[in-house]
């Protein structure tokens, strides 16, 4: 896949003195933004620091900013915030190859740069800069990843469905992991067009389908289902309203992976599969974000 140079972009830029703190930061700007409007970037720098850049399609409302780096990480870094333009070119590649692999039990995500990293007993996922959510560095995908680790040690699934897919790193591992055909979907047709590109790229073109679909819509989940495994790394809200749909979808003794979750959101999604008959079988907290794996009772 080559990447192409993107349009000129406005950047906050800030430093912060502590994973923790830069964690909140980015918890918080996550979840502000909806997907398009932003792409974040950190990595540690000498002593422990941490560099944050925020890239903006369009010009940001700089106060706005500045009070949601306050509320997450103290008033004291937001006059520290940076704010410019970046002339065109292709800055996600560059902020990408900054990032160090993600490990998450059998499964790797990493960039190109560190292709030649990946132990021949491990199962990698190379993901491509491109403006889509999933790089496999935040710890909504580093969950699913553990928990589909967990899944396979003991489950081998056939019907596989990678629900709000962004970048396609879940539906790669996973048909590497099984090599089995699987259906991945998304809203936006631009993590559709990324999703398949990085499946060419790791060798799993044949193997995932990609599809732009609002929710259970499209043709395609009808044909596929019933599904025994749907890994769904999306937010809580969209969780919800899907639980009706989902079970509908669901092989008796499915496998659920739900993220995208803040831990306090974590009860209402359960209580909502609940209702549609599928239990809980594990929660776990990765980075201030909760995944869960759930089961549908047979």
């Amino acid at each position: 896949m080559q990447s192409t140079p993107t349009p000129s972009t406005h950047r906050a830029s800030f430093a912060i003195g502590n994973e923790q703190s830069a964690k909140r930061v980015i918890d918080v700007l996550t979840e502000s933004f909806v997907e398009g409007q932003a792409a974040i970037a950190a990595f540690e720098g000498a002593g422990g620091h941490w560099h944050i850049s925020v890239h903006f399609a369009e010009a940001p409302d700089q106060a706005s900013v500045r009070e949601l780096v306050g509320v997450a990480a103290g008033d004291h870094i937001t006059g520290d915030i940076a704010f410019d333009i970046v002339e065109a070119r292709d800055w996600v590649k560059a902020t990408l190859e900054q990032l160090v692999p993600v490990r998450a039990g059998r499964f790797i995500v990493h960039g190109r740069h560190d292709r030649a990293k990946v132990p021949p007993n491990k199962i990698g996922a190379e993901i491509e800069a491109a403006l889509a959510f999933g790089t496999g560095h935040h710890g909504t995908t580093r969950g699913c990843l553990l928990l589909l680790d967990h899944v396979l040690k003991a489950y081998r699934p056939r019907r596989v469905l990678d629900l709000g897919t962004g970048t396609g790193v879940l539906a790669i591992s996973a048909a590497k992991a099984l090599r089995i055909k699987l259906l991945a979907s998304d809203i936006d047709p631009l993590s559709v067009k990324v999703a398949r590109e990085n499946a060419r790229l790791n060798g799993a073109g044949e193997l995932v389908n990609a599809i732009r679909a609002t929710g259970f819509s499209a043709p395609q989940f009808r044909t596929r289902r019933p599904f025994d495994l749907v890994l769904a790394n999306i937010l809580a809200n969209p969780l919800r309203q899907m639980a009706r749909p989902m079970a509908r979808h669901l092989a008796s003794s499915a496998l659920v992976i739900l993220s995208g979750l803040l831990p306090h959101q974590a009860q209402s999604v359960v209580a909502a599969y609940r209702a549609r008959g599928l239990v809980l079988e594990r929660h776990i907290q990765i980075e201030g974000w909760s995944s869960l794996l759930m089961r549908k009772a047979q």
